[in-house]
């Protein structure tokens, strides 16, 4: 088995020691595998999507964030939004939830890019 080193901020370290614990995992290596599996295997699905797709698609960040570049992120990708529901949520965190629909090749290269958005910190896709 490869062994791969990856630093992560000790907030987050701590929530997935508690988690580790809570859930009964043998450790972090057994916790982080079971996350890469469900983000690749939610990927491939998104991946296998073609012609028009619906799609569901949540996104947290931290409520200091430039939302402006997540704003921007959305309205390049007016053709396909459908509508979106914005909260403030405990932490400081805001939650995003995005309802769009659209050819998956688009809806692809729009969840790409609030991904690849630093200010985002999670982002989770629902195919309907």
């Amino acid at each position: 088995m490869g062994i791969v080193s990856v630093s992560i901020p000790k907030s987050l370290l701590e929530e997935v020691d508690r988690y580790t614990r809570e859930q009964g995992f043998a450790n972090r290596s057994e916790i982080i595998r079971q996350a890469l599996r469900a983000y690749m295997s939610e990927g491939k699905r998104l991946g296998e999507a073609r012609g028009e797709i619906t799609a569901t698609i949540t996104t947290i960040y931290h409520k200091g964030a430039r939302t402006g570049q997540i704003a921007d992120i959305q309205h390049s990708y007016s053709d396909i939004v459908l509508t979106f529901l914005h909260t403030h949520v405990e932490k400081g965190y805001c939650i995003e939830i995005i309802v769009a629909r659209g050819d998956s090749q688009v809806m692809k290269k729009f969840i790409s890019a609030l991904k690849s958005n630093k200010q985002v910190s999670e982002v989770k896709v629902t195919l309907l």
